[in-house]
């Protein structure tokens, strides 16, 4: 039986290990942390979402970036000291607006097929994951955004996403929470949100009862590609003794923003960059928050906010900032997300509020990398940006089949 190896035990690791381990392939995941889903995988915007499918690979996008330098609130902060990782990336980003509008359309057929993947994965395996299918409601508080919007909104129909525009009446009726005055919105009927935390934890537990193996507090330290095989050298709690390698016949890459790092050792150019975003998870302790809080998923515009009702937790996500692989919680990009809560929702106490940040790991065309490298045996599943849990489960089957057609399983 061919042994896979995969890097990396979040979404896009876990949902990899279940459709290989489906087809046969003796799977062991190596991840650096001591459970899954433990770094980008932990808190994001909680949004399956076909209507957030655009590619910022647009003039707009940069003007914007532009208009916000030197704001420490602003939805999108760039580190100006150079690095040459960052500036080469950017200058590839803009080199890429000439591909938006196919771009975007096919990261919209990606996440359409992606969510009957994923909903086919947790209900064949119980999971529990907060999902909520009540859509997603973008919001916009001025006419130039919204129409904006609709120039946008057509390539996603394009794509096959049923999304329409909605006047600030109708939206209030579809999230009735929903208050404060927009000029307009547009509503996705078909979208959801899910806690992307609960859903891999549980994947990752069915891929054990499939026979996966998962080896964490582990750091991959090198790997070498010896006689057919690759040898993994591997260190940590979780790893092999000190001089112990562990092998296998074709090596996964789904390591997030680490990924470049890995593809450099396996002879490949990669070029993804961490892109930090932040989120905060309200809880709802009482039932006057409670009831304050809006079900629908929502998406503000203008100040770059996502929404998701997770159980009795608010998650309110946002930000993207250009500061390399710091981690760093930083209060100032915290802050707007709790203001904006008690602006648009007064009624929500903010008392226990639990922020988080993560490391989108974005590549310059915002498409994920998914198939074969250079070397045989080497494949990918990585760089899949803010997208990361709308489009893994449709990745993951491509993956599938990359690795079958390479190395037959038994």
């Amino acid at each position: 039986m061919p042994r896979i190896a995969i890097i990396g035990a979040g979404i896009t690791g876990v949902t990899s290990a279940y459709a290989l381990s489906k087809q046969g392939y003796e799977v062991t995941v190596y991840d650096r942390q001591r459970y899954p889903a433990m770094e980008t995988s932990y808190a994001n915007g909680g949004q399956l979402s076909a209507s957030n499918a655009e590619v910022w690979n647009s003039v707009s996008t940069i003007t914007k970036g532009l208009r916000w330098l030197g704001r420490n609130n602003a939805p999108l902060l760039l580190n100006p000291r150079f690095s040459w990782h960052k500036y080469s990336w950017l200058a590839q980003f803009i080199g890429q607006i000439r591909h938006y509008r196919q771009n975007t359309i096919d990261t919209t057929r990606l996440a359409i097929e992606a969510r009957q993947h994923l909903y086919a994965m947790a209900e064949e395996e119980g999971i529990d994951f907060d999902l909520e299918r009540r859509g997603i409601l973008h919001i916009y508080h001025d006419a130039a955004s919204f129409e904006a919007a609709r120039r946008a909104n057509a390539l996603l129909q394009k794509g096959g996403l049923e999304r329409y525009a909605v006047t600030a009446a109708e939206a209030r009726g579809i999230e009735p929470a929903l208050q404060t005055p927009c000029h307009g919105g547009f509503y996705t009927p078909s979208d959801a949100t899910g806690d992307i935390h609960k859903f891999t934890s549980g994947l990752a537990r069915a891929c054990e009862r499939r026979g996966v193996r998962f080896v964490l507090d582990a750091d991959i330290q090198d790997i070498v590609h010896e006689r057919g095989a690759y040898l993994l050298d591997v260190a940590g709690e979780g790893g092999a003794r000190p001089g112990q390698r562990e092998s296998a016949d074709a090596i996964v890459i789904c390591a997030g923003a680490a990924s470049r790092q890995f593809a450099k050792r396996l002879g490949d150019s990669l070029n993804i960059y961490p892109v930090k975003g932040y989120s905060i998870s309200v809880h709802l302790d009482d039932e006057a928050s409670r009831a304050a809080a809006p079900s629908v998923s929502l998406l503000d515009e203008a100040a770059k906010i996502v929404t998701s009702r997770l159980g009795d937790r608010f998650r309110v996500a946002g930000t993207a900032e250009f500061n390399g692989f710091n981690m760093d919680i930083r209060a100032e990009r915290v802050q707007p997300l709790v203001d904006w809560t008690r602006k648009h929702f007064p009624g929500i106490r903010t008392s226990r509020v639990v922020p988080w940040c993560g490391l989108r790991p974005m590549t310059p065309n915002m498409m994920p990398r998914v198939g074969p490298g250079k070397r045989p045996g080497v494949f990918y599943n990585t760089g899949h940006g803010h997208l990361g849990w709308t489009l893994s489960a449709a990745t993951a089957q491509m993956l599938a089949a990359s690795v079958k057609a390479a190395v037959a399983p038994a």
